[in-house]
Formats: structure tokens, sequence, C-alpha cells
């Protein structure tokens, strides 16, 4: 056992905002279909709408449930969640800057689009200057908005990180205090010849990952008729026959059979987070596949539209290293080309040669932009000391507003035990 010190709140099991991804037991009965799914069960928050929370039920389905008819399964996982809130109560009148991002910001939203927003806020000097220092970021119950605390802003956009640079320059950047007006009018020394590294690297990285697993998932069904003639079958060995039945490319044998280990253990954790699996582990997939358990449709992993991002990043650091203007908001022809894809018209196979198409010309524009080779770190380091200062100077002059006398105290450090 190891103790640390940490700000947390008096937890109440029954009042505490639950985020998306909490493993929860419902504390009542009900009814989903025609099965019943008593107290006690397994579950996993998916969607919250005021009070009522969407829950996946193992092997069920999706029933909704009150909060106070649910609890977490561990107590770590309630830890988070009061701190999660108390975070956000307390430090949201601290965001300097909020920024609608997502496909709203790309113009590519359809009607079932949500609204996505992110932005950055400075801890007053209080919580900053303790033992535990402030929270990174702030994140809202529904998952629907994250502000990062302003350091962890400045560290992720000198890396050129394709989410914090969205977040500074799509036209929906609105500063809500000074501070984040001197943000906005600095966000030009973070921009470089990285982004082909943190958007179009990334992006190539994630669709030959796609690539892969688009062909093992062809042989998924496969898979469990193994299982399911041969129950004893180990992941190793199931492993080993997937990268010979799918051809997979690798530098060696032992190689393949890594990335074909790495898709079983994908297929049973897409499996149990779809409530088709009561645990996520090849034992679970086994014996799914000995009752009789059939491959679903693909997972949402591998459809169409969860490449079209993928595709977009790839313009969008084409475009900027090409022009030295950043772009987010995409324009015909491509728009049209990535609503079919985001609708499920375009074949995944189709998507991702349409990246690989784009891969030269990414290299010329890289080797050819005017853009500077790295960000401009003597700006940034006097942008994020410049804001720091100002924040001290509110608290200690007594100024009016969220870092002076209308700061919230930092909560009571507290020794937390961990297990």
């Amino acid at each position: 056992m190891s103790r640390t010190a940490t700000r947390l709140e008096t937890l109440d099991s029954e009042n505490v905002p639950l985020p998306s991804g909490t493993e929860v037991t419902p504390r009542v009965d009900r009814v989903v279909g025609d099965r019943q799914v008593s107290q006690g069960a397994v579950g996993r928050v998916v969607g919250r709408n005021g009070d009522t929370y969407e829950v996946e039920i193992a092997g069920v389905g999706r029933a909704r449930y009150r909060r106070d008819e649910l609890l977490p399964r561990k107590a770590g996982q309630l830890r988070y969640a009061s701190r999660r809130e108390a975070a956000w109560r307390a430090l949201y009148p601290c965001v300097i800057l909020e920024t609608v991002v997502g496909s709203r910001a790309w113009g590519l939203a359809t009607e079932g689009s949500d609204t996505d927003l992110r932005g950055a806020f400075v801890a007053p000097f209080s919580w900053s200057s303790g033992i535990a220092g402030a929270p990174e970021e702030l994140v809202s119950a529904d998952g629907s908005a994250t502000y990062w605390e302003i350091g962890k802003l400045v560290r992720q956009a000198i890396r050129a990180d394709p989410n914090t640079l969205e977040t500074l320059f799509v036209s929906s950047a609105t500063p809500r205090d000074e501070m984040g007006e001197w943000l906005l009018a600095e966000r030009d020394a973070f921009v470089s010849r990285a982004i082909y590294g943190s958007f179009a690297r990334y992006a190539l990285s994630q669709l030959k990952k796609l690539r892969h697993s688009l062909r093992l998932a062809d042989n998924r069904e496969l898979v469990l008729d193994w299982l399911r003639a041969e129950p004893g079958l180990s992941l190793d060995v199931v492993a080993g026959r997937l990268a010979v039945a799918a051809n997979v490319e690798a530098p060696s044998a032992a190689d393949a059979a890594l990335l074909s280990k790495e898709y079983v253990k994908q297929l049973y954790h897409s499996l149990h987070d779809r409530g088709f699996l009561p645990s996520a582990d090849f034992a679970a997939l086994a014996s799914f596949a000995r009752n009789g358990g059939r491959a679903p449709e693909l997972p949402r992993e591998l459809r169409p539209k969860n490449a079209y991002n993928l595709l977009r990043l790839l313009a969008t650091a084409l475009e900027w290293l090409r022009t030295g203007t950043a772009a987010f908001e995409v324009e015909e022809p491509l728009r049209s080309r990535l609503l079919a894809i985001k609708a499920g018209e375009v074949s995944l196979p189709d998507v991702l040669a349409e990246a690989d198409a784009l891969t030269p010309e990414l290299e010329i524009a890289r080797q050819a932009s005017a853009l500077p080779e790295r960000p401009d770190l003597a700006r940034a380091d006097a942008l994020l000391r410049r804001i720091r200062t100002e924040a001290a100077r509110r608290h200690l002059s007594g100024a009016e507003g969220p870092w002076g006398t209308g700061a919230a105290p930092p909560p009571d450090v507290v020794w937390e035990d961990q297990t």
C-alpha cells in the first residue's frame, strides 16, 4: 500500500456525476426488451441526459437509470469522478478561451452531430502554489467539453498537437478574459513544420493500423470457428493461425503473430464494450464462441466514417504546409467526399487508397514549406509567464473575479491510501 497527498472532497456515492466509461452496478432491477436486468449486474456508462444515465449492460444491451440507482464498481472510480466534478464546479469560471471544435468547426456537421467544446483555463494562484497542484484539465460530466490548464495547453501546442492547434486556430475560438486574448495573439508562435509529424504522420500511422485491422477483421468469424471447434486453444495459438490466414505483413513471423494477437484483443474488447461479452478477456471470447455466438457487424473503429477524420487531418496538414495558413473548415470538393465517407457511402479500402495517394504530396509540401522548422519557444515561454504572472497579480492585489476575491478555495490536502 502507498499513500499520496491529494485534494479530495468528501465522497457522496449517490450524487457524484459519473463520466462516460465508468463501470457501474445497478441498485434496482430493470427490464430491457424481454430481458430482466437484476441489481448487481455489470454495466458501463455510455451517455447522460440530465440525471438519467444510459448504461450498456454486458450481454443485454442498453438501459436507463437515475443517478441514485447506480453505484460505481470500484472506489477509485468514485474518487476520480468526485475530483473531476469538484474541479469543474470550482474552476470553470477560470476558463479564458472557449472553442467549438469537431465536425461543427470543420463544416462537416450533420443533423445528429454533437457540439464539442475545448479551451483553456488558468488556475488561481492559490490552486497552483500548493503541494498537490491544480488539475491539468477540466472535463464536463458528459465529456462534451474539455479545458486544459494553460501550462498543459502550451506544452501540447509546442508539440503541434492537432487538437490543441485546432482549439487555437478555428474561427470559433472566443476569449473569455484578457488572458485569452493574449493567447490568441501569440498562437502563431506554435506553428511550424512539426505539423507534418503531428498531423500527417500520425494520420498515416493510424490508417496503416486500420488497414491491418481490416484485413484481420475479415477473418473474425474464422477466429470464432476455431474457438468453437477447439475450446482449449490459447490466445497465442489463435494469433499464430490468424497471422497465416490473414497473410499479415510484418518484418517477421513473430511480428505478424503479435499484430494478430493485438487484433484478437481488440475483438474481445469491442465485443465487451458492445455488450456481447461479460468481461473483456480471451476466456469470455472463447465462451461466446462455444455458445454459438456469431461475429456482429464490423466494430465501430473499422467503419468507414471513422476514417474520414484521418483523411481530413492529412488534407489540413497539406494545405497548411503549402500555404502557411491554417484552414480547418473543409471546402469543396473535399467536403462532399468526406461527408460521403462519414455516411458510410465509401468503403474503407477506398479511403485508405485515397490517403496513400496524399503521402508523396505531403513530403513535397513539407520540404517546400515556408513554415519555420520549429515553434518559437521563447515566445511561448514569455506568453506562459505573462499569464501566470497576471493570475498571481490578481490574487495578490485582491482583484475582483475568479483569480482574486472570487477565487474558489482549493480543497484541503489529505492523504489518500492507494492499494
